[in-house]
């Protein structure tokens, strides 16, 4: 009996607990998700236009990808506080938001919303930042099939919390709100305590787990479009829907068998690492002698381990090491290092391009369909398309990728070339709208979309290291709103408000509101995301002839326990040390 208690609990705090909280976690945090739903009501109750709910939608991507903050945050407290933080920032948003569209509070004024939403938004970086920045760190060794699954169940969430939402049988939107404001806090409360960093001792089967989480989230995926497309051409009995969200929330849940059987396999696992072993892993990663600023000359008595018949030769190299202060690639950068690599701002504007011009197709698509004329069942359809090939396009990234790099040591950064390559055969569909091609591009776009985030922030792991990973990883995001207002509020809202001006001179007794109709309103803007997309896959291009040598060579090697920690001979950092120059600009 009491073999069994400490099983259980050597199970709860192992690293695998942790994976599937992280899952829990995130499944649940898509209130941003679903703003298309809740914006009618908005507008609806505080008598809003359509200028004003466009500004809301700006405060909340705003807020979903600048995290600055929330990467200086985790960087200098425990993500308890990061997730803890994130939480009442959700509360507080939604739910000033949800007082405000019922009544319950005086009206508030625009500036008013704008920040609320802003501050519901920003959550979404905080929760983000706590949970991944932590398991990239805890399993660094698959990171991109790691980042891909948690960034596929935050894309998942908007539908998850929808499911639950029309369960409950509510007429008003508005308990959509308070469902959005409710439901992510109290899940991130009851299971932020086991969201910590810990050694990684590596396992035989630790990328198998993952590839089984992989199976459970795409069968969710699958089961959840199937019933989406259900829902949108059929009336289904309230019963069926109440019990499709309950076996939504069940399989949520199925990725704990992996923790049992982790178990039972290797029932002495040790037990969870003190504070001083987890700061000895995260600032020294590669080995002793390691710092963010580069090798530093460690003597034998401080490292055991360093053989003391060393010749003079290995002492002469391992000084002139120590002279060099700028790390190279995969090595740790400081913030500043980083954000002067020319790496850094190639990775940027190829993911502004992607990112950008992938956007503006999902904030016009409810648009793009009306002035195409197709029918409101089928709007909803491509739009659910889009939503489960933006999860596919997450997870399917993250692990492609991810054998790619171990098998083959294929750059990370040639798939995202193709990516953008493949969205600019997306917006070409959409420029050109030939019939029925607009299910084809929410496919493609959806899948896009996707794939780009897990790319990103495994590239930036593996180019600049884990020490300050958290704050890069926010500041690397900022591209997509940048990208958003540039290319979807600026060139895309411009050239579709130009045209509808038109049409309305030449019809005003016809139209009864200023719109446009036919593929010509969308015509050049797409034509222009398109080269875009071009734009930004020969930018990718030149990060993949740029890291070609470093990727060549195992670059997980350091995180593998086998591996000596005084072998720096043939470690990727010093043979990537040898081939490139110490600033990477």
């Amino acid at each position: 009996m009491e073999g069994s208690f400490s099983a259980v609990m050597r199970g709860l705090r192992s690293r695998w607990m942790m994976a599937v909280t992280s899952f829990f976690i995130l499944s649940f945090a898509g209130s941003t998700y679903i703003f298309g739903m809740y914006s009618q009501t908005i507008k609806a109750n505080l008598g809003y236009d359509q200028e004003d709910i466009d500004m809301l939608a700006f405060f909340k991507d705003l807020g979903l990808n600048v995290g600055i903050l929330a990467g200086f945050i985790n960087e200098i407290s425990c993500p308890w506080v990061v997730l803890g933080m994130g939480s009442v920032m959700n509360l507080g948003g939604y739910m000033m938001i949800w007082l405000s569209v019922t009544g319950r509070i005086a009206r508030p004024e625009k500036w008013q919303m704008y920040l609320y939403q802003l501050i519901g938004g920003s959550s979404m970086t905080f929760i983000n930042t706590g949970v991944i920045v932590t398991c990239v760190k805890n399993f660094p060794r698959g990171r991109g099939l790691v980042i891909g699954l948690l960034k596929g169940f935050v894309g998942l969430s908007g539908a998850i919390i929808t499911q639950i939402y029309l369960a409950a049988n509510e007429d008003d939107l508005s308990f959509l709100i308070f469902l959005a404001a409710i439901l992510p806090t109290t899940v991130v409360i009851a299971f932020m305590v086991f969201i910590r960093p810990m050694e990684s001792p590596q396992e035989k089967n630790e990328i198998r787990n993952f590839y089984v989480f992989l199976g459970m989230a795409i069968l969710l995926a699958g089961f959840l479009m199937v019933f989406i497309l259900l829902e949108n051409r059929l009336q289904l009995p309230l019963a069926v829907v109440r019990l499709f969200a309950v076996i939504t929330v069940v399989t949520i849940f199925v990725p704990l068998v992996v923790v049992i059987r982790s178990q039972l396999q290797n029932p002495e696992s040790r037990e969870a690492p003190t504070s001083s072993d987890v700061e000895k892993y995260t600032l020294h990663p590669i080995n002793k002698e390691m710092t963010s600023n580069g090798p530093v000359e460690i003597s034998g008595a401080q490292n055991p381990k360093m053989d003391s018949s060393k010749d003079a030769t290995n002492s002469e190299d391992y000084k002139i090491k120590s002279v060099k202060k700028w790390p190279v690639r995969g090595q740790d950068h400081t913030v500043v290092q980083a954000l002067l690599s020319l790496d850094f701002w190639i990775l940027f504007l190829a993911t502004t391009c992607g990112l950008g011009s992938t956007i503006t197709a999902i904030d016009n698509m409810g648009q793009i369909g009306k002035s195409l004329q197709y029918p409101k069942e089928s709007i909803s359809t491509f739009v659910s398309l889009f939503s489960i090939w933006n999860f596919l396009g997450r997870v399917g990234s993250g692990s492609i990728s991810e054998i790619l790099v171990q098998k083959y040591s294929i750059p990370r950064p040639l798939l995202l070339s193709l990516v953008l390559a493949i969205a600019c055969v997306g917006h070409l569909l959409i420029a050109f709208a030939l019939p029925g091609s607009i299910y084809v591009a929410s496919i493609l776009i959806g899948m896009c979309f996707g794939a780009q985030w897990p790319l990103l922030f495994s590239i930036i792991s593996e180019l600049f290291g884990l020490r300050h990973f958290a704050i890069l990883y926010n500041i690397s995001q900022s591209s997509s709103p940048l990208g958003s207002y540039l290319f979807s509020v600026r060139v895309a809202g411009y050239l579709y408000d130009r045209r509808a001006k038109v049409e309305y001179a030449k019809d005003r007794d016809k139209l009864e509101e200023l719109m446009c109709v036919g593929r010509k309103c969308f015509c050049t803007t797409f034509l222009i995301m398109a080269a875009l997309s071009m734009i930004g896959c020969a930018v990718a291009g030149v990060l993949v002839w740029r890291t070609r040598s470093f990727y060549k060579q195992d670059i997980y090697r350091k995180f593998n326990t086998d591996t000596k920690e005084d072998d720096d001979t043939h470690s990727p950092v010093s043979a990537e040390a040898s081939t490139t120059t110490g600033r990477n600009t």
